[in-house]
C-alpha cells in the first residue's frame, strides 16, 4: 500500500480542501459506482456483447514493412463454406483529404481509411489488408489464409533521423513538407515542420555562463492497455449502423466510422462498453469500419477482435525520437535561453505528436529566450497514437536531464535550481500561452518537504533522482443530463467513457453542487443518441470538463426544485434558497429528499441538462524522486523508493487521484527501463507479446507514495485540473539522473535496460 499525503495552498487550514472550502462530497473517498459490477464480473465489454445471428470476424495483415500491394484474390476464401463475406480497400469510399480533431490530435481521414485497410501500399508489418467474416473464428482465421495478396516488398526505413535523409525510402509519393504554411516542391517523409521563437536565443546564450548541450533518442513504447480492441457491427436493413466498442469516445468513433463509410452520423449509434485501458491507444478506430462493412455485406452483426500481436503490430504505439537541447544559466543559477531541436516519427502516415512535444520541453521553466524547431518524421510502423501526455515524456526526458547536469556544475541542489527557474502565473511559453496561476512551485516545495528527500540515501551503487513534468490537460465538450427520482436519488447520464474513475469523480461534483451524498447520483454512460455531444475520455478532461457540466447540471436542478418548493409554499421562487442540501423558503424549510418524494404531486418531472465546451488548458504540473540501486555487473536497475508529487487542483476523490499518480509513474517506469518496439532486419516487429515486451509487474516496483498538492484551477467552481497525464512524464528523466548519481554515467537513450546500461558502465572512462 502506499502512503499519501495532501498539501494544500492554504497552510492556516490544512483541513479544507480545493478552494480552502470544506466540502461535504469532494475530497472524500466513497465506494465507485461501478465497483460491484467489475469485481463481481458483470460489467459488460465488448468481447461479453452477443446478438443473435453474430458471426466472427478475422483481419488479414501484411507481413512486409513496406511493400507494394499489386493484386487481392479472395476467391478460395470465399469458396470456404461457412465464410459469409471478405472486404478489402476497395469496399471503402474514396476518401478525400479532411482533417477532423479526435480530442487528443488531428487526423486526416483518407490517412485513417488506409491505416484501417491499405490502399496500394502496406506501410508497416501488422498493416490490415483484408477481413473476413464467417460463421467461427476458426473459419473466418482458415478463410483469411486463402486470400492470396501478391506483394512486391520495398526497402524500409524505422529510424526518424533515417527516414529524414535525401535518399530514405519513400513512403508517400504525395507528402510534402509543410513549413509554417509553406509546403516544399520535393516529396519527402517529412510531413511537418515547426518552430516556436520567444525572444532573442542567441543573446540569451551569450549573457550564459555555462552552456551544455545534449543529444537523446527514445524507442516506441505502447500503451499496453490490458484489453485489447474488440467491437460489434450490426448495419440493419433499415440503414442503422449500430457499434459496440471498447473506445475512449463514443461521439469521436461514431464521427471517424461514418466519415470513412460516408454515412450520416445520425445513421451510426456507437454504444461504449467497459473499457480494460486506453491511454490514448483507443482514439482511432482500427476495426469499426472493417466490422460495419463485413455486416453489411453478410447482413448478420459481425465481432472483430484483436489478439495481443495485433494490438503491438496493428495499433498506434508512441512515436520513436530524436531530441537535442540547449541550456544556457548564468553563475547565480538563473537561465538565460534554450534551444531544442526535436524529430518525432508518426509512424505510417504523417500527423503524428510533435507539437506536443515542442509545446512541452521547456514547459517547466522561466525562460526569456527560446527556439523550439520540431519535424513530424513518416516511417514503416504503425501510425502513432496518443499516450498519456503524448510526445511530452521524450521531450522531459531531455531538458530534464540537462536541467540536472547544470544544477550539478553549478554546485546547486536540483530542487532548489528548479525552484528559481521555475514556471508560475505570468510566465510564457515558448510557444506563446502566459500561464494562469499554476502549481508547478508549490510541487517543489512538496518535494523539498518530503520525508523521502529528507531522508538520506546511503549504501554502494545507489543514487536519488528527481525531475517535473507538465501536461497542458484540455477541455472540448461535454454534455450530461440529470433527473431527480422520487426516492431522492438523481440519474446522471454522461458520454465520456470511464476509464480511470470518472463515473465516480463526476457524480460526486454533481452530489456536492446538490448536497446530497455520493451514493445518491447514479451515473451511467450511455451510448451517442441517449446524451449530448461529447469529446474523447483523454487529456486529463473528463473530470474537469465533464464534471463542469455536472456542476451546472446541478445548479440546473436547483433551480427548478427551488421553483417546485415555491409552489409547495405557494410563495415566489426567488423567496426559496438552497443551502447545503436543504430548501427554505419563507418559514418553512425541507430537504432535498422530502421534496423529492412531493414532487409527483408538484408538476413535471424534474429534469436538467447541460454542456460545456471550456477552452484552454487547466495546466498540470508534478516532480517526481526515485532511489535506485544499480546491479554494476548486469546493469539492471531496482528502484529502492519513488515518491510522486503532484498538482491536483482539487482532488475531487483522492484514491482515483492517488491511483491515476502511482498508475501513469509506474507507465513512465516501464518506458524508462525496458519497453521497447524491437525490428529486425526487414523492420519487422520481433517482441510482439507480454512474453517478450517487458511491462513493469508487481515484482519489479516498490511502494509508490503520493502527495497531492491543490493549487486550485482558477476556471473551475470546484478549482478541478485533471491528473491522469502529467505522472507519466518525470520518470524517465527521474531514473536517469538517479542513475548518474548511482553510477556516474548518464544515460541518454530509452529505455535504459540492462544490457544498454552495462554497456554504458563497460564504456565508463576509469
Amino acid at each position: 500500500m502506499a502512503t499519501t499525503t495532501r498539501a494544500t495552498t492554504d497552510e492556516a487550514q490544512p483541513e479544507k480542501n480545493g478552494h480552502g472550502r470544506h466540502y461535504k462530497v469532494l475530497g472524500t473517498r466513497p465506494i465507485r459506482h461501478d465497483g460491484n459490477d467489475k469485481v463481481t464480473g458483470r460489467a459488460i465489454y465488448t468481447n461479453d456483447v452477443k446478438l443473435a445471428g453474430m458471426v466472427a470476424g478475422h483481419v488479414l495483415r501484411s507481413p512486409h514493412a513496406h511493400a507494394r500491394i499489386r493484386s487481392i484474390d479472395a476467391s478460395a476464401a470465399l469458396r470456404l463454406p461457412g465464410v459469409l463475406a471478405v472486404v478489402t480497400a476497395a469496399d471503402l469510399p474514396d476518401l478525400k483529404d479532411k482533417v477532423a480533431n479526435l480530442g487528443e490530435g488531428a487526423v486526416n481521414l483518407a490517412h485513417l481509411g488506409a491505416n484501417c485497410l491499405a490502399h496500394g501500399k502496406a506501410l508497416y508489418k501488422g498493416h490490415a489488408v483484408a477481413a473476413v467474416a464467417a460463421l467461427s473464428q476458426h473459419l473466418a482465421e482458415e478463410a483469411a489464409q486463402l486470400i492470396r495478396v501478391e506483394y512486391e516488398p520495398l526497402p524500409s526505413v524505422t529510424w526518424v533521423l533515417d527516414a529524414m535523409q535525401p535518399d530514405a525510402p519513400l513512403l508517400h509519393q504525395d507528402l510534402h513538407t509543410n513549413r509554417m504554411g509553406t509546403t516544399d516542391p520535393k516529396p519527402s517523409n517529412i510531413g511537418q515542420y515547426l518552430r516556436f521563437e520567444l525572444g532573442d536565443v542567441a543573446r540569451g546564450f551569450a549573457e550564459a555562463d555555462l552552456l551544455i548541450e545534449r543529444e537523446f533518442k527514445t524507442a516506441s513504447v505502447h500503451q499496453g492497455y490490458i484489453e485489447p480492441h474488440a467491437c460489434v457491427a450490426l448495419w440493419n436493413s433499415d440503414g442503422q449502423l449500430k457499434i459496440w466498442t471498447s473506445t475512449q469516445g463514443s461521439f469521436t468513433c461514431r464521427q471517424q466510422t461514418a466519415e470513412l463509410l460516408q454515412v450520416p452520423v445520425s445513421r451510426v449509434t456507437v454504444t461504449p462498453c467497459e473499457i480494460g485501458g486506453g491511454f490514448g491507444g483507443k482514439i482511432p478506430v482500427y476495426l469499426e469500419p472493417l466490422a460495419a462493412l463485413l455486416s453489411r455485406k453478410c447482413g448478420r452483426p459481425v465481432k472483430l477482435t484483436m489478439n495481443r500481436a495485433d494490438c503491438f503490430e496493428g495499433t498506434g504505439p508512441t512515436p520513436g525520437s530524436f531530441v537535442r537541447v540547449k541550456l544556457g544559466v548564468k553563475k547565480n543559477g538563473r537561465l538565460t535561453a534554450g534551444q531544442a531541436w526535436l524529430a518525432y516519427d508518426a509512424g505510417a502516415y504523417p500527423g503524428g505528436m510533435i507539437g506536443p512535444g515542442c509545446m512541452c520541453v521547456f514547459s517547466c521553466y522561466d525562460l526569456p529566450h527560446a527556439l523550439v524547431e520540431g519535424y513530424d518524421v513518416c516511417v514503416n510502423k504503425p501510425k502513432t497514437a496518443a499516450y498519456r501526455a503524448p510526445g511530452a515524456t521524450q521531450a522531459a526526458f531531455a531538458c530534464e536531464s540537462v536541467i540536472d547536469e547544470l544544477a550539478e556544475q553549478l554546485g546547486m541542489c536540483p530542487i532548489e535550481f528548479r525552484l528559481l527557474n521555475a514556471a508560475k502565473e505570468g510566465t510564457r511559453r515558448a510557444d506563446g500561452p502566459v500561464y494562469p496561476r499554476v502549481g508547478f512551485v508549490e510541487t517543489l516545495e512538496a518535494a523539498r518537504a518530503s520525508d523521502h528527500w529528507k531522508t538520506p540515501l546511503v549504501g554502494p551503487n545507489r543514487g536519488r533522482g528527481i525531475a517535473s513534468g507538465f501536461w497542458f490537460n484540455i477541455g472540448l465538450k461535454s454534455s450530461v443530463s440529470a433527473s431527480v427520482n422520487p426516492d431522492g436519488t438523481v440519474a446522471l447520464l454522461e458520454g465520456s467513457t470511464d476509464i480511470g474513475g470518472s463515473r465516480a469523480s463526476i457524480a460526486m461534483q454533481l452530489a456536492e453542487t446538490l448536497g446530497i451524498a455520493a451514493e445518491e447520483v447514479l451515473p451511467r454512460v450511455v451510448d451517442t443518441d441517449s446524451v449530448g455531444y461529447t469529446d474523447v475520455t483523454g487529456g486529463s478532461r473528463v473530470t474537469f470538463a465533464t464534471g463542469l457540466a455536472a456542476y451546472k447540471v446541478g445548479l440546473d436542478l436547483r433551480e427548478q426544485l427551488c421553483a417546485r418548493a415555491a409552489a409547495l409554499w405557494e410563495c415566489e421562487p426567488d423567496q426559496v434558497e438552497f443551502v447545503a442540501g436543504t430548501f427554505r423558503g419563507p418559514g418553512e424549510s425541507i430537504s432535498f429528499k422530502e421534496l423529492a418524494a412531493k414532487l409527483p404531486h408538484l408538476g413535471d418531472p424534474v429534469v436538467g441538462r447541460a454542456s460545456v465546451s471550456p477552452e484552454g488548458s487547466t495546466n498540470t504540473f508534478g516532480t517526481q524522486i526515485a532511489d535506485v540501486e544499480v546491479d554494476p555487473e548486469t546493469g539492471k536497475v531496482t528502484i529502492l523508493r519513488y515518491t510522486v508529487i503532484q498538482d491536483a487542483g482539487c482532488a475531487v476523490h483522492p484514491s482515483y487521484v492517488e491511483g491515476q499518480m502511482q498508475g501513469g509513474a509506474v507507465q513512465g517506469i516501464g518506458w524508462a527501463l525496458n519497453e521497447e518496439y524491437v525490428f529486425d532486419d526487414a523492420d519487422r516487429m520481433t517482441n510482439a507479446s507480454y512474453l517478450d515486451y517487458r511491462i513493469p509487474t508487481a515484482l519489479d516496483l516498490p511502494m509508490i507514495d503520493t502527495i497531492i498538492v491543490e493549487v486550485p484551477n482558477p476556471d473551475h467552481p470546484y478549482g478541478v485540473r485533471g491528473v491522469g497525464e502529467t505522472p507519466i512524464v518525470p520518470p524517465p528523466a527521474t531514473l536517469a539522473n538517479a542513475i548518474y548519481r548511482a553510477t556516474g554515467v548518464r544515460m541518454r537513450e530509452l529505455p535504459m535496460s540492462p544490457p544498454r546500461l552495462w554497456a554504458a558502465l563497460s564504456n565508463k572512462p576509469a
